[in-house]
């Protein structure tokens, strides 16, 4: 569990944004990992292309090889306020600017987890990191997803309007606490489920509220680095129309808006992992395929075998579970 002290000056700065520095890290990630989307799938040849870049290859370097772990809070940056117009380049101009000691801290943290190549190792040493991955995710970007760009941030907006009018119907309180299934807003505190347990705090400090398409349906929280927090939470509406980059066949539009539907009467998480048991699955084949811990799957499909829409079954050690009837009836298959 991660909990976060949140004090009144920071709630006063809270902000709705987008962060299109994540949707491009979260794009790149897959295309690195060769994992496909939930909802648009494979990232295609233009991205694994783009990563021969060996600027682009330095940025995939240091990311999370199964989707989940420590992302460098340096690759991702709090967008600006009043810069709608050009964020990604202020995000990419942060990312190039960052001081060789974060850099070096940072991915001491990655390395905590797992090994990282020499080359970026070597480019931390040189003090030449920041500035080369800066023009990774530039490089990557014009590849990838300059062209649809515009969709996608539809999609992003569309999320930010909605959540807004709830922002002035019920308050920020209510907002914190509708951004995803993992997270719940009490007592001046953000309580954000993990695997794992951490104290952080913000005094003063501005929080962004991000929503995202491309790392959905994941949240992330990046509160450690000082004047750098943001949430990226699933945006609503992922899904429903094929929008944005690598987004889905016409003909699959149909199966995606039942998805969303479900989702919204289940959430967002056990929404898409139902769809996803049409086929037996284990706890980690699909903490792999959604980016998502393998005790937060484990907690969901608990709550979906309770409720009938699942079962299970063992084979040696290996525990899978599947669509019961009633959850074919509920996704419509």
């Amino acid at each position: 569990m991660i909990l976060v002290d949140v004090d009144s000056a920071s709630l006063a700065r809270v902000r709705l944004t987008p962060s299109p520095a994540y949707e491009l890290i979260g794009w790149l990630m897959l295309a690195a990992q060769g994992r496909r989307h939930p909802v648009f799938g494979d990232p295609g040849p233009a991205a694994r292309t783009a990563l021969r870049d060996p600027r682009t290859a330095l940025v995939a370097a240091v990311l999370p090889q199964a989707g989940r772990g420590y992302i460098p809070d340096l690759l991702t940056p709090q967008p600006p306020a009043g810069r709608r117009s050009r964020l990604l380049e202020a995000q990419l101009d942060a990312v190039a600017a960052t001081p060789s000691g974060v850099v070096a801290q940072q991915l001491e943290w990655c390395a905590a987890e797992r090994e990282l190549p020499g080359e970026a190792r070597a480019a931390v040493r040189a003090g030449t990191f920041a500035t080369r991955v800066a023009e990774g995710m530039r490089a990557f970007w014009r590849a990838t997803l300059a062209d649809g760009w515009s969709a996608l941030h539809g999609t992003l907006d569309a999320d930010i309007r909605a959540r807004s009018h709830r922002l002035a119907e019920y308050g920020v309180g209510d907002v914190l606490a509708s951004l995803h299934g993992d997270l719940r807003w009490a007592g001046g505190r953000l309580e954000v489920r993990k695997p794992y347990r951490e104290r952080l705090a913000l005094r003063d400090d501005e929080l962004v509220l991000a929503p995202s398409a491309l790392r959905w349906p994941a949240l992330s929280v990046q509160i450690c680095a000082p004047g750098n927090a943001v949430l990226c939470y699933p945006a609503d509406g992922v899904g429903a129309d094929g929008v944005g980059a690598g987004a889905p066949a016409a003909g699959a539009a149909a199966g995606h808006r039942r998805r969303r539907a479900v989702s919204a009467l289940l959430g967002t998480t056990r929404g898409v992992l139902l769809c996803d048991l049409g086929e037996a699955r284990s706890t980690g084949d699909l903490s792999t395929r959604h980016g998502l811990a393998p005790a937060t799957v484990s907690h969901h499909l608990g709550v979906l075998l309770r409720a009938g829409l699942v079962h299970r079954t063992r084979d040696g050690r290996v525990v899978r579970y599947q669509r019961s009837a009633r959850g074919d009836v509920l996704v419509g298959d």
